[in-house]
C-alpha cells in the first residue's frame, strides 16, 4: 500500500484537471481525481464518492426486457407517454406502497430521474411570468442544482440543518412570500444526508404549496430505504412518506436505478397528481401551444429531449413494478443490505473520531441506508477531502450538495464485503496518524 500519497502529488493532479479547490469538485471530477491517484500510487481506493447500485439488477426486469427485445420492440419507437402496461402497473405500485391514487395517464417514463428532473425544472420555470425561480432544500443531489445552472434558470436554496420541524415553515415563508418561487425540489430519503422529512415537515411543505401555488418536486430515488419502518407489504400500512398526503401540487420521481438496482438501462417514472396533470397554464399554451401540464411535459419537453424512453426498458420496469405489487418481489428486503453496510461503516468512522453531521430526524437518529455524512473535528472541506484522498479514500464535499456544514458524503454501495471494510479501517487509521 503506497499510502499516504504526498500532498505535492495530489496538488499536481488537481492543477492538471483545472481544479482550484477540491471541495468544489463535482462527483465525476472526484472520480477522475481518485482514478489518477490510484494510477500513481498503484493502490485501489475505497470508493465512497459515487452512489452506484451495489446489488445485482432485478432478474425479473432483465428477463422481461430480453423477451421484449426478442419480440422486436427495438425497431419500434415507444409511445412518449409510456406503454400502457407500464403506466397501469406504476399506478398500482403507487397505490400499493404510497397509498396514493394516481391515474395511469398521469405517469410518464423518463430516461432516468435525471431527465425527469431536468425537464420538470425547465417546465416549472415557464408556468408563470412572475415565478421564475426554483427553491432547493439542501443538502441535495448536486446535479439537481446544476440543471438550473445549465438552463439559466434562477435558483435559491437553504441548508435544512438548522430548520427542522416548525422552523421549516418560517424558512419556507421567507422565500415563498416574495411570490417568485415556482417549484421546490428535494429528495426523501435525502441524498447526501439520509435525513428523512418527518410527517410534520411534509405537512408544512404541502400547506405552503397550497398557500403559494408552488409545485413540489419530490425525488423518491431511495423509496422504501428508510428501514426504520417497513413499507414492503403492498396495500398495507405503513406506507412511503410523501408530500402527496398534504397537497395536489406535487410531482413524484421514482427511479429503477436504486429501487430495483436497474441503473444501467436509465429508466424512471414521473408521476403527476391527477389534478396537476390536468391543470391548464395560459403561459404554456402561449409559449408552446399545449397548456395542459401533463400533456405539455410529455409532448413538448420530453419530445424534444429524447422522443421517449427505451422501449425494452419500459417492459423491464413494468415487470418489476408488477412483481412488487403482487408480493413476488420484495424490493425493500433486497435493498436492506445497504443498511447493514451503513451501520458497519458508521461504526468505523465514529471509532476514528469522525462525527455524523446530519444525525437526526426530529428527536430520532437517522436511519442506516445508502448514504450518510461525516465531519472531522473542525476540519474544513478542502483539508478533509484532500487528506482522505491522500489516504486512499474517495468522497465528495458537502459543499457541492448545497450544505453549509463542514464534512463529506459517504456512499456505502461499493463496500460489499469484509475485506472492503478492513481496508477502509486501515485507511481511517492512517488518516488519524496523518494529523
Amino acid at each position: 500500500m503506497n499510502l499516504p500519497i504526498n500532498n505535492e502529488t495530489l496538488q499536481k493532479i488537481l492543477t492538471e484537471m483545472d481544479i482550484v479547490h477540491i471541495s468544489d469538485a463535482t462527483i465525476r471530477q472526484c472520480c477522475a481525481v481518485a482514478k489518477a491517484l490510484e494510477d500513481v500510487s498503484e493502490t485501489k481506493f475505497s470508493h465512497l464518492e459515487i452512489g452506484v447500485p451495489g446489488l445485482k439488477a432485478c432478474q425479473m426486469g432483465v428477463e422481461a426486457q430480453k423477451r421484449a427485445l426478442n419480440e422486436g420492440v427495438a425497431s419500434i419507437y415507444p409511445n412518449i407517454a409510456g406503454i400502457p402496461e407500464l403506466k397501469q402497473n406504476a399506478s398500482e405500485f403507487i397505490k400499493a406502497f404510497l397509498n396514493q391514487d394516481i391515474e395511469p395517464k398521469c405517469i410518464i417514463p423518463t430516461v432516468g430521474s435525471m431527465q425527469g428532473s431536468f425537464n420538470l425544472i425547465l417546465q416549472c420555470s415557464r408556468l408563470h411570468k412572475d415565478k421564475d425561480t426554483i427553491l432547493y432544500i439542501n443538502p441535495g443531489f448536486p446535479p439537481h442544482m446544476l440543471h438550473s445552472h445549465v438552463l439559466g434558470i434562477k435558483q435559491e436554496s437553504f441548508d435544512i440543518y438548522g430548520y427542522r420541524g416548525e422552523k421549516l415553515k418560517e424558512k419556507l415563508e421567507e422565500y415563498l412570500s416574495n411570490g417568485h418561487i415556482s417549484a421546490i425540489i428535494y429528495s426523501n430519503p435525502n441524498n447526501p444526508a439520509w435525513i428523512c422529512l418527518t410527517e410534520e415537515e411534509l405537512k408544512i411543505l404541502g400547506e405552503c404549496a397550497n398557500k403559494y401555488d408552488v409545485i413540489i418536486l419530490e425525488d423518491l430515488a431511495y423509496m422504501g430505504m428508510d428501514f426504520r419502518k417497513d413499507i414492503s407489504v403492498p396495500f398495507k400500512a405503513p406506507f412511503q412518506s410523501t408530500v402527496a398526503n398534504y397537497t395536489d401540487n406535487y410531482i413524484l420521481m421514482m427511479s429503477a436505478s436504486k429501487i430495483f438496482s436497474y441503473a444501467g438501462e436509465r429508466i424512471s417514472l414521473v408521476a403527476f397528481s391527477n389534478k396537476l396533470y390536468k391543470r391548464e397554464y395560459k403561459q404554456l399554451k402561449e409559449l408552446y401551444g399545449i397548456g395542459r401540464m401533463g400533456d405539455s411535459f410529455t409532448l413538448t419537453f420530453l419530445y424534444i429531449a429524447s422522443s421517449g424512453t427505451s422501449h425494452s426498458a419500459q417492459y423491464a420496469m413494468s415487470a418489476m413494478l408488477k412483481a412488487a405489487v403482487s408480493g413476488e418481489y420484495n424490493f425493500v428486503k433486497e435493498t436492506k443490505e445497504y443498511a447493514r453496510r451503513a451501520n458497519r461503516v458508521k461504526e468505523l468512522f465514529t471509532k476514528y473520531g469522525f462525527n455524523i453531521v446530519y444525525d437526526k430526524d426530529g428527536e430520532t437518529n437517522i436511519g442506516d441506508g445508502f448514504f450518510f455524512t461525516v465531519g472531522y473535528k473542525n476540519m474544513g472541506n478542502d483539508e478533509l477531502l484532500a487528506k482522505l484522498l491522500r489516504c486512499g479514500i474517495a468522497t465528495i464535499s458537502l459543499k457541492t450538495t448545497g450544505s453549509c456544514q463542514f464534512g463529506v458524503r459517504v456512499s456505502v454501495s461499493a463496500l460489499s464485503d469484509e475485506k472492503d471494510m478492513q481496508t477502509l479501517e486501515e485507511r481511517l487509521k492512517l488518516f488519524v496518524e496523518l494529523q
